[in-house]
């Protein structure tokens, strides 16, 4: 099972990441635009993602993904860390969300981390 110490590798081993502390808990941030959040109890994430993909992963598997109340008008889903695979789908998720916050030259730069959408 993943763990918050899996999140800051894969997190900060893609390219121009940092981590910042807002909100009381860890951000990471590409180019300075977040695209992950470690909440306090460090159990989960939460990642960019589409709306209409966010509601197809919530239902589809809600043991895994969930909307918070206060992220419900935003594009982003929160991620169970106990209910993912592996550190691959951890990578494949979070690769997915430094995607949608990259700046162009980010990704002309690093073809092989996709495109949105692409890692799952």
């Amino acid at each position: 099972m993943p763990d918050a110490e899996d999140v800051r590798t894969i997190a900060l081993s893609l390219p121009d990441t940092t981590e910042k502390i807002a909100w009381s808990m860890p951000t990471f941030r590409v180019a300075g635009k977040m695209f992950a959040t470690l909440p306090e109890e460090e159990t989960s994430i939460a990642v960019r993602c589409p709306k209409e993909e966010r509601d197809e992963l919530v239902l589809a598997e809600p043991k895994k993904f969930w909307i918070a109340d206060h992220e419900a008008s935003f594009a982003w889903v929160r991620v169970r860390l106990a209910a993912l695979d592996d550190t691959d789908e951890l990578r494949d998720i979070l690769t997915d969300s430094w995607s949608q916050a990259a700046p162009p030259r980010l990704l002309e730069a690093h073809p092989k981390l996709g495109a949105p959408g692409s890692a799952r």
